[in-house]
Formats: C-alpha cells, structure tokens, sequence
C-alpha cells in the first residue's frame, strides 16, 4: 500500500484573508501553505497526517503533491520533519487559474513515480477532530471488501450537506449506493459526508485517466465529480467506513470558519481525558411470558431499580480491567473460605464479562465498518444485582459496560440501534461465554421501563430482531420479588426444552405458543389496569412453565417459594431462569404477612420499584 498526501490545491480565500487581517493576530501565517498552519493540540495540519501514515509495516512509501507555488515551503518540511524530499511532487502550477485538480494531481504522482500498488490518498490540509484514530483498522476494514473504500463522517449540527460530498451507505454491506457532491438544500436529509480520506485498488486506478478525459476543466476535476461518476454511473464497488469524529478541509474555508474549526476541535481535544464515564443497567423481571424469548415466543418484562450493576471508564495509558473485590476474588483467608465461596459464589465473576464486551465490540466496530481511535481505558464495575438467581446480573454488566464503550468511542444510536445493541448483548454472552440466554433480558435492559417483545420467527428472519413495544409505567400494581439466599447456578433450569424445541416436540411448540397469547392478555391486561387479571394470568405462565420443564427441574427452592406466596393470595412465577420469585399481591395486609412469612423461610423480600427512564415511578413504591 502507498499513501499520497495531496497538498497542491491554491487556498486563495484564506491566503488572502490572512494577508489583509488587521488585527495583527495572524500576520506570523502570512504566506504559510494551508496544511502548514496549526492545527490541533500546537503540530502543523500536515504533521498529525505525516505522523499518522509513517509506518513502514503499512505503507511502503508516502508522497507529498504539492504546486509549484508552495513547493519550497513544503521541501523545507520535509527536510524538517524527516519527510523524503525525492517524495514531493510539483505539479508546476502557480496559480488558481493554471491548477490541475485533486484528480490529476493524484493521477500525476501515480504516473511519474511509475506506482504500481494500492494506493491511500489524504487531504494533507485537512483538519481532524480527533487525534488518535487507528488507521490500521482502516487498512483492514478496505481488505476485508471488493471495492474501493470512502471514509465519511456524520456532520455535525450547522455543517451543511450542500458543503459536502454526502454517501448513502448500506448498513448491511457498507456498499455506498450513492454519492451526492454537495446536493442543494432539501434534495436529501442524508448527513454523511464523504472526506478527502480514500482507498483505491491498483486494478481502479485507470480510471483515473478516463475520468480525466471526460473532464477537460480543471474545477470538474474534485474527487467528488470522481465518486459521482464511479458510484452512480459506472456502478464500481465503493464501500463506507465511518470515522466517529470531525473534519475541515482549510482549503474550502476563510479565516473565521478556519479559526472557529480550530477553536471547536481543540476544545474537545482538551476534554481529554474526559472525567470517568459512568452508566448502570438495572436488573429485570419478566413479568409474563418469559421463558418463550428464546423460542420465537412474547414476552414483557420489566426494569427494576432496587438493584443494578455500574460500570465507570476512565481514560488511561494502557488497557486494564480491573477485578471486583468481591466478585472476582484472588485473595482468601483460608483453603476453607476459598472453599465456601466457589461453593457459592461459583468460578466466573464480572471480569470475563468487561473482556468479552470490550474483544466483541471492537469485532463489531471493525465489522460495520466504523475506524476506533487509538484511546485507551480502565475499565471497573460495581453491582448489587443477586448472582444466580435470573436477575440478568450478567447481562446488565454487559449492558452497561458497552453503554460506556459508546459514549468514550463516540459511536452513536444510527451506528448501533437498540434491537441491535440487544443482539449484540446477547452474542457476548452466547457466543463469547456460552451462557445460556435469550434475548428478552437484553432488549428491556437496552429499552428500559416496561417492554413488550414479539420475537416471532417471521419478524426474526426477516429484521434479525423482534418487535420491542415500550408501555405505560405510570400506573402499575404492586409487584414483588423473593430470591433465595443460597441459590443454585441458574442457567441449570433451561433443562432439555430447547433440544425437545428444535425437535418439534408437539407439547413444547404449543406450550411456547400459549407463552405467547398469555403474554397478549397480560399486555391488554396491563393497559387496562386490570391487575386481578393479570395476577391470574402470572399463575398461568408459571403453570405451563411446570408442566413443561418439570418440578425437577425447576427445583425444591423455587416451588416452595411459590407455593408459600400462594399462601397468602399472591399470584407468583419464576421472573427469570430460576432462583427468584415475582409476584402480585393485591391484598396490603396480606403483603405484609408474606413478606414476614418469606425472610422467615430465610429468603430475601422486597417490594419491586419499577425503573423508568422517562424518571416516573408508579405505585410501586410502597414499601
């Protein structure tokens, strides 16, 4: 691969405002070519992009096209800067008038140095927002494709798409479908945009010539006229990779957008390092449906904020994930006390979960086609969420841990939409980990509040996700929980189903599908605030769920804690895998009793608060 650095166009407009300031601000940049003026963090334009791309085990040579005007300027550079001078090339104008064009400046350097390679060409006047992106990873990403590569980026609020070359990109093969050079407002709500920053296969690079040929105006002559036609008439393969940050070509600017460009992008460099990054992710109960999730069934479950799981970022100078004291112990008093919380506790704490998120979503990144800067973190996560005990304590980690990789990547809801980010959860745990699970945990700890799930076949092969329905949290019954103290492993409970499942097995097929409708009752249930409904509905799911799995294989501790609520009048099932109870009891004063009734049996109790993100909690706040 050769990088060529194209530095040949006459900024005229920022030349000449620079040259007539009065302020005496700017007089020490008079006659200094565009990619020489400063940029980010004090380093020259030119600088950021020649320390960027010097790297023998990427490229095998780098060149400099610049124009006869500004050559002496730019060999001083090189010399400077350890740059091959016999790498800068003059394409002998002088003028605005007498230029070539971006196209025959590149086509020039690829003729006269006889290059025979894929070549990388960059804007060496263009500034970057961020200072630390992997070109490697862009490297890879052009490829793994059979096609040129385009980088783009989302405009910022004010940036105008009519100031810019605007793609549209399919988001299941980054192929770029069209390309827009600078549209006039209102001809596309699209807000991609198409930098200097390309990747050619030596078999494109006659068409170089060709296009030229067709242009005999040197302003006709823009790479973006160039993607026009390659794109959209001769429908070559071009594909998108998306660079989350900004970028300013100086050569299309005057003096104030350049300055304001450079005040802006600064300005974030400076909030780096960021303070800490901090998200939660709340466990969940499945209120009616669960577990049919994973067999094309319906569900609605619920977020709930008595207990989370927290994960902070900190920027840092190498990669650490740091283990929680309790969670993932190292340290024991004694053989014994190793011995009594394996026992309990089991082998596998959080830290595997922070590794696994962290490996996937750079897979995930370098996938879709979206270049990571070259930033490092700490990660560490505190949780209060009950192991063992079907909570989604796991994937409420993994939840918010990519949460915090989101927000320090700058990787925004376009680059990873919710039903996405639940399918990604999910492959963590069943991909990375081989933990048993479905989907539903991941979509409600994604949405928040309270969700109904479709995850019918059809919709799950046509979309690759179900149907994700946020409901009304306003008014809710009073729900409660019951967990054992000492539960068993809870992924044990999913048992033989799935296998007698994909074996067509008639009893499970048609209990998956009564999941499903009871699953449609409780939500109109729900929306008619019908709770004596919906409390026998709860003892139905939890019916059909023991005669399909088994009282074996639910086990002793889960029967007795639902059999001791029906005691008292309360409606109860399994909220999730097994090792907790969710209830609703309409009665207070039997509430009460119950209550009283469970921490003596030496289960934990509580009254459920229902998490909503819109911040309005329902009647479940009685405690």
């Amino acid at each position: 691969m050769i990088c060529i650095l194209l530095v040949a166009g006459h900024g005229t407009v920022l030349e000449t405002q620079i040259k007539n300031d009065v302020t005496g601000l700017y007089g020490q940049l008079t006659g200094v070519p565009k990619a020489l003026l400063p940029g980010i963090g004090g380093k020259k334009i030119l600088d950021f992009w020649w320390e960027t791309v010097n790297t023998r085990q990427l490229f095998s040579e780098v060149y400099l096209v610049t124009n006869a005007d500004k050559y002496k300027h730019y060999e001083r550079w090189a010399t400077a800067n350890d740059f091959p001078v016999e790498n800068v090339v003059n394409d002998g104008s002088t003028t605005l008038e007498g230029r070539l064009g971006a196209v025959a400046d590149l086509e020039l350097a690829i003729h006269s140095r006889k290059l025979q390679d894929d070549i990388m060409v960059i804007a060496g006047d263009m500034l970057c927002a961020d200072q630390n992106f992997d070109i490697a990873q862009v490297l890879r990403f052009f490829r793994s494709k059979p096609g040129e590569l385009a980088i783009y980026y989302e405009l910022e609020e004010g940036e105008k798409s009519s100031s810019r070359g605007i793609v549209e990109v399919c988001p299941e093969t980054h192929r770029i479908s069209r390309f827009l050079e600078k549209p006039q407002d209102g001809v596309t709500a699209l807000r991609l945009a198409s930098v200097v920053f390309y990747c050619l296969r030596k078999a494109t690079l006659p068409y170089l010539s060709d296009f030229l040929t067709l242009q005999p105006q040197a302003q006709d002559r823009t790479f973006g006229r160039f993607w026009e036609w390659i794109i959209n008439e001769q429908k070559l393969p071009v594909f998108g990779m998306k660079l989350p940050t900004g970028f300013q070509l100086i050569g299309q600017v005057g003096l104030s957008d350049y300055t304001k460009w450079l005040a802006h992008y600064s300005a974030q460099q400076q909030q780096c390092p960021a303070k800490p990054i901090t998200y939660r992710s709340y466990a969940r109960v499945g209120l009616m449906g669960n577990p049919s999730d994973g067999f094309n069934g319906k569900t609605i479950a619920m977020t709930i904020s008595n207990f989370w799981a927290e994960v902070t970022l900190m920027e840092s100078q190498t990669l650490v994930l740091l283990p929680h004291p309790l969670n993932d112990p190292t340290e024991f008093g004694s053989l014994q006390d190793l011995y009594c919380i394996s026992r309990k506790e089991g082998y596998l704490g959080g830290l595997r979960l922070l590794q696994a998120t962290c490996k996937k979503f750079y897979q995930f990144c370098s996938k879709q086609g979206i270049a990571l800067t070259k930033q490092n973190f700490t990660l560490k996560y505190d949780t209060n969420i009950p192991r063992q005990v079907g909570l989604a304590g796991s994937s409420a980690i993994v939840s918010a841990t990519l949460k915090c990789l989101m927000k320090f990547y700058n990787i925004t809801e376009s680059d990873l939409p919710k039903p996405t980010r639940a399918n990604f959860i999910l492959n963590v745990e069943t991909d990375e980990l081989f933990i048993t699970a479905g989907l539903q945990d991941r979509v409600v700890q994604v949405y928040e509040g309270l969700v109904y799930m479709d995850f019918s076949k059809q919709l799950m092969d046509e979309q690759g996700y179900g149907d994700y329905i946020p409901m009304d949290m306003s008014s809710l019954p009073p729900f409660w929980l019951a967990y054992l103290s000492d539960p068993s492993d809870s992924g044990r409970i999913h048992s033989n189903v799935r296998q007698r499942w994909l074996n067509g097995e008639a009893e499970v097929v048609e209990a998956m599908k009564s999941f499903a409708a009871l699953t449609d009752q409780a939500r109109v249930a729900l929306q008619g605030m019908d709770w004596s409904r919906l409390a026998q509905l709860m003892d139905e799911n939890f019916a059909l769920r023991r005669s399909v799995y088994t009282e074996d294989c639910l086990g002793p501790g889960n029967l007795k804690m639902v059999q001791l609520a029906r005691q008292f009048g309360s409606a109860a099932k399994l909220p999730g895998s097994g090792g907790a109870v969710v209830g609703l009891c309409l009665d207070q004063v039997r509430l009460v009793e119950m209550r009283k009734a469970f921490q003596e049996a030496g289960c934990v109790f509580c009254v459920i608060v229902p998490y909503n993100p819109s911040g309005t909690i329902g009647t479940n706040s009685q405690d």
